[in-house]
């Protein structure tokens, strides 16, 4: 899959922008603050309908102004693809494919994959649980919807019990009406989740011994209440439901499982250094579009925002080996250093294109 071409009005801090792409590399060079990861993020809008820095849809929306559009023309599976996103303040958000709008936007995620490396995906080894089942959902609804279809499901069951909790509701039948929501979908999702973490953690091993260039492993756990033998959610619903009256809220459920992240057999928030952190995320998200690639038959966008900050030069040197590769299809880079961009421009055989980015707009370079 390709994005030939992207066209921007008042999304961020971006007044307008026009910009026709390079099928391999593209390269964004400027300060922070410019536009550079604001222009990564229209991409990111385009295939996951939200921002990745998860702001409100009112904050896309350029100050002063009232809309905001981004359109991009793909090509997909050899066919020419358009994609128009609209936000209008105080309405809702609208996405057209080929002309024609959305009904559910969920149907969209997945048909246009996409993976994203940030300087905040070092949140999915410092915070919560929260991050990495976000990052873990995002994975698995790319390339199985019925997956998505079953965390929207128990979501909302999962909030008709909440609600119940907090009303003080004492009504086993309307519990079990919930509950029999929640059961039915959280076995779906706890069997994926199990199968995909698995299938992950070997992929994911092999990219980071190739950026380390070292001896050390890592590994991913899928933690979860249901990984107990022959438990099942209704269960651990029942188990916790004097608990879960008095703090009311679910406190047990596939909304609470997390992944075990590890280096060594040790875990990585507390032993990994900054250098090691990084390169764990780098090799998650490729590992991450190894996986969709394969799941979907399609080559995924990647999209690399600032990522050679706190790596050494030959970690550098081995991620641009990787990326530059055949395994790859087309990638976004942005950088504040012209340097790191010459060098990955100088392997590309000369596909590539590159701008200046300064408040907003997009100057091609030469």
């Amino acid at each position: 899959m390709r994005l030939e071409e992207l066209s921007l009005t008042n999304f961020k801090n971006i007044p307008e922008a026009r910009l026709e792409f390079s099928g391999k590399v593209n390269c964004f060079l400027g300060n922070n603050g410019m536009g550079k990861s604001n222009m990564l993020d229209a991409i990111y809008f385009l295939s996951f309908c939200k921002s990745f820095s998860r702001v409100p849809d009112k904050m896309v929306i350029r100050r002063g102004e009232d809309f905001a559009m981004a359109r991009g023309k793909y090509v997909r599976k050899d066919t020419d693809e358009e994609l128009t996103l609209g936000l209008t303040a105080g309405r809702r958000k609208s996405l057209r494919r080929g002309g024609k709008e959305y009904d559910r936007l969920s149907s969209h995620i997945g048909s246009f994959p996409l993976v994203m490396v940030a300087p905040q995906d070092i949140d999915l080894i410092r915070e919560s649980g929260e991050e990495r089942r976000h990052w873990m959902d995002m994975v698995i609804s790319q390339s199985d919807p019925l997956y998505l279809d079953s965390l929207i499901r128990y979501n909302r069951a999962l909030e008709q019990r909440n609600k119940l909790l907090r009303e003080g509701s004492v009504d086993p039948n309307l519990y079990a009406a919930v509950e029999i929501v929640m059961e039915m979908a959280a076995d779906y999702i706890h069997s994926v989740r199990a199968a995909r973490i698995a299938e992950l953690t070997v992929i994911f091993d092999r990219y980071y011994s190739s950026i380390a260039g070292s001896s050390e492993h890592v590994s991913l756990s899928y933690q979860s209440g249901l990984n107990r033998p022959d438990i099942t959610l209704q269960t651990l619903l029942d188990e916790a439901r004097r608990h879960d009256e008095i703090v009311k809220h679910t406190s047990v459920g596939i909304h609470r499982d997390d992944i075990g992240m590890d280096l060594d057999g040790m875990p990585m928030r507390r032993t990994g250094s900054q250098g090691q952190c990084k390169t764990f995320t780098i090799a998650l998200r490729l590992a991450q579009y190894d996986f969709l690639h394969r799941a979907t038959g399609i080559r995924p966008l990647l999209l690399l925002d600032d990522i050679f900050d706190k790596l050494d030069a030959s970690r550098v040197e081995r991620i641009m080996e990787l990326v530059i590769s055949d395994s790859f299809g087309q990638i976004f880079i942005t950088d504040t250093n012209r340097t790191h961009l010459d060098e990955i421009m100088s392997r590309t055989g000369g596909d590539y294109r590159m701008w200046m980015v300064e408040n907003g707009i997009f100057s091609p370079m030469h």
